[in-house]
């Protein structure tokens, strides 16, 4: 059964998405988008995170959410995993607006970086996790989708890769291992070779921040 935490927000979602869907004036004062952000509209760093740009991308980011919020809920309980979502929420945000503060009509939509926090701490938690995904007939281990996502994402944000947000990804998943090493400290002797891999491309992506950066 799902956990009643979860569901909330998922119907958090689907609420303020089809509101966005039927509504583009709403949609435009609530996504996320540079110049407006600067300029004080704070409030699109949460809002944009409940809004998302069709259906399609709407039922993929509650579908992740469902399958890896239960192990983390049993790992460190409701409390703690709202503190996860919402601080990876707005840890993407934040990743998002610093990276492309020079572009002010930059704009993003989704809860992609408060779900990929939750998949890194569900990782973290339980790393002998598989994922199962329609396209692939064998089972992938969770760690090593989680690493070559991000590095996906990485390069993705430097090239610009599809209409997708990949800077709010990275800050998401950064969120995520973060707040987990914060809250559940115990992660680092149970774990710690799954602390040390999802380390090392957040590492490498800190290393080489002034090559990533666009002009």
């Amino acid at each position: 059964m799902i956990n009643p935490s979860v569901l909330l927000i998922i119907i958090a979602n689907l609420a303020i998405s089809f509101k966005g869907f039927g509504d583009r004036a709403f949609f435009e004062k609530f996504k996320f988008q540079i110049g407006p952000i600067i300029k004080g509209q704070k409030i699109r760093l949460l809002m944009s995170g409940f809004l998302h740009v069709d259906q399609s991308h709407l039922f993929f980011n509650m579908l992740t959410l469902y399958f890896f919020a239960d192990p983390v809920i049993q790992f460190i309980g409701v409390p703690k995993f709202l503190a996860v979502y919402f601080g990876s929420l707005l840890t993407g945000g934040l990743f998002a607006l610093n990276f492309h503060r020079k572009e002010p009509y930059y704009s993003a939509v989704g809860a992609s970086g408060a779900v990929m926090g939750v998949l890194y701490a569900a990782i973290m938690l339980n790393p002998g996790m598989n994922l199962y995904m329609f396209f692939i007939p064998i089972p992938i281990p969770a760690y090593v989708f989680g690493v070559g996502y991000l590095l996906y994402s990485i390069f993705g944000m430097k090239k610009q890769w599809g209409n997708i947000g990949h800077s709010t990804h990275i800050g998401g998943a950064i969120g995520g291992y973060v707040l987990t090493l914060i809250l559940y400290p115990e992660v680092l002797s149970s774990n710690r070779w799954i602390v040390i891999v999802l380390a090392v491309p957040i590492i490498l992506m800190f290393l080489f921040k002034d090559k990533l950066e666009r002009n």
